[in-house]
């Protein structure tokens, strides 16, 4: 890559997202020293694999060392796949996550060596708050560009070759990481309440980068397309999308309107649709994210 092209890239890096990953660095460290790390709990993928080095291996190798070593490549390697913006952007938040922690945990007066500092030695408590506080750091850390844990990247490189979907993957990995962590450590306690963890920070992720509201897409299949799209356009202030289609049996020409709705809609617009044609076909399926970009 010659150098017009890299500073052609960095341009093209929003500077404002660099606040939020910071932010979601921060917050990560703080749900993993704060309660994961102290009573033994286990974080996934990437993060959890380090937190059970640091504890095997001599004191020198620390939990920020290993975040450093084995993230970083890894987004270095999944450069081609995923782009320059976002190895950038999780790089960076690697960086900060493993930077923070280092402070929480070697430099700050914070005692996290055997207890958390705010839940003590309640496992149910941190495993909670942990995988709350730690999704939400990941969740930002998706939602401005990046990530802040390479076991995505693998997935991505890997799950197609294996024949799985990425979150196959993922919780393959995650299955074999707490296995690994029982068998070293001679208990299925920790590593049974860190797939609490896992479980609340994965549903935590989907909260921050999905939202709490997600819109629904109807696809109707209807002989009445240009009725009903009006009725719809008018009653919910929004355009919808028309495609010319053939029935699979009948042969009949047919025609299916694409509309977004949010889920508080959805029963006006079955009463609306069906008004105008009561053999009208809907489905109805989330959608993350409506982008839509106006002509300059």
């Amino acid at each position: 890559m010659n150098r017009k092209r890299i500073i052609k890239k960095i341009k093209k890096l929003e500077p404002r997202w660099f606040l939020a990953l910071t932010a979601a660095g921060i917050i990560s460290a703080l749900g993993v020293t704060m309660f994961l790390f102290p009573v033994k709990l286990y974080d996934s993928g990437i993060s959890g694999l380090s937190m059970l080095l640091d504890q095997i291996t001599p004191s020198y190798m620390t939990l920020s060392l290993f975040l450093l070593v084995l993230n970083i490549p890894i987004f270095i390697y999944g450069y081609k796949k995923q782009g320059f913006s976002f190895t950038v952007y999780s790089i960076y938040s690697i960086l900060i996550y493993s930077l923070v922690s280092f402070l929480i945990m070697n430099v700050l007066p914070i005692n996290v060596s055997f207890i958390s500092p705010l839940a003590g030695t309640d496992l149910l408590l941190c495993a909670i708050f942990g995988g709350v506080i730690a999704g939400l750091g990941s969740g930002l850390s998706i939602r401005f560009g990046g990530a802040i844990d390479g076991i995505e990247v693998i997935a991505v490189i890997f799950a197609k070759r294996l024949g799985l979907s990425i979150g196959t993957f993922v919780m393959l990995f995650n299955i074999l990481l707490y296995t690994v962590c029982g068998l070293v450590i001679h208990s299925w306690i920790l590593p049974l309440y860190s797939i609490v963890t896992y479980y609340i920070g994965s549903r935590m992720v989907d909260f921050v980068v999905e939202g709490i509201d997600r819109s629904k897409c109807a696809m109707i299949v209807t002989t009445q397309a240009d009725l009903i799209s009006d009725k719809l356009s008018k009653n919910f202030q929004s355009s919808g999308t028309i495609v010319s289609a053939i029935g699979g049996y009948s042969k009949e020409k047919k025609e299916i309107i694409y509309f977004v709705i949010n889920h508080f809609q959805i029963n006006k617009l079955k009463k609306i649709v069906h008004s105008i044609d009561p053999s009208a076909f809907i489905s109805l399926q989330d959608v993350s994210d409506i982008i839509h970009q106006k002509d300059n």
